[in-house]
């Protein structure tokens, strides 16, 4: 198991996640602590405290440094309904917190943090990604004031394809939508190919690279859904590549282990 840590700036990026064995590992109801790291929830939020190992970063700093710091999410939204991303329900997803507050202090951002707006969701399977999904694509954005709305489109191994759009608001129970046509964005620097839905006559537009990996991307987009101007955090992932043996023997570049038994 592993903390993932990602802070991007523009001037400087942060990124660590170590996996660790079962005897880092401890789990009562409502928390959860991996080596010196631990997520609580605690007063109707989440609380994530964290110290870890950044790892270099490409053009930034050539040595590990310790990255540590304190996450504060205070739900505006909450909901309790998972959803089912496969027909046999081996694979479920749960937006927690659809739309939230944050608060972030770090070591490694500038004037040590900063706040705003913040999303929490909660994925689990009991089987491998690889073994039931060709590839996906998410993404979450507000939507006006009271609201936030959420695009997944995913290919499965059977060659079925499940797309979902979903507005959650303070106002009402979750709305559902067929989402627009897929438009591709720009392809990444290892080859790994994304989409987002966009409204015919519209081109979403990819503002921002925040992880360009080579069976994974995360971006920031801006695309039109049904009238609506999205700014959004969108992720691609491969899962063809994710299990070819070549990328696999990356993994630790990134994910060093520390297990302790």
């Amino acid at each position: 198991m592993a903390l993932n840590v990602a802070l991007y700036g523009r001037d400087r990026n942060s990124w660590s996640m170590t996996e660790r064995g079962e005897g880092d590992l401890v789990r009562t109801q409502n928390s959860m602590q991996i080596g010196s790291s631990s997520i609580v929830y605690v007063d109707g939020g989440l609380e994530i405290v964290f110290d870890e190992t950044a790892l270099p970063w490409p053009g930034h700093r050539l040595m590990p440094s310790r990255m540590s710091g304190r996450i504060r999410l205070e739900p505006q939204i909450q909901n309790d309904r998972v959803f089912d991303l496969d027909p046999e329900g081996h694979h479920i997803w749960w937006p927690v917190f659809p739309r939230a507050r944050v608060r972030v202090e770090s070591n490694h951002l500038p004037k040590g943090g900063w706040q705003g707006e913040a999303y929490h969701d909660f994925n689990f399977g009991d089987r491998v990604l690889e073994e039931d999904f060709e590839h996906w694509d998410w993404a979450r954005g507000p939507s006006g004031d009271q609201a936030t709305t959420i695009l997944y489109d995913a290919v499965l191994r059977s060659g079925t394809r499940r797309t979902l759009g979903v507005v959650f608001s303070k106002e009402m129970e979750e709305r559902h939508f067929a989402p627009p046509d897929r438009q591709r964005l720009p392809v990444g620097s290892w080859g790994v190919k994304g989409g987002i839905a966009c409204d015919p006559g519209g081109t979403p537009r990819l503002s921002m690279k925040l992880e360009d990996a080579p069976f994974y991307r995360r971006s920031l987009v801006e695309t039109m859904v049904h009238g609506d101007q999205l700014a959004m955090v969108h992720e691609t992932l491969d899962c063809n590549r994710l299990a070819n043996p070549v990328v696999r023997m990356m993994l630790p570049f990134r994910m060093p282990r520390r297990a302790r038994r």
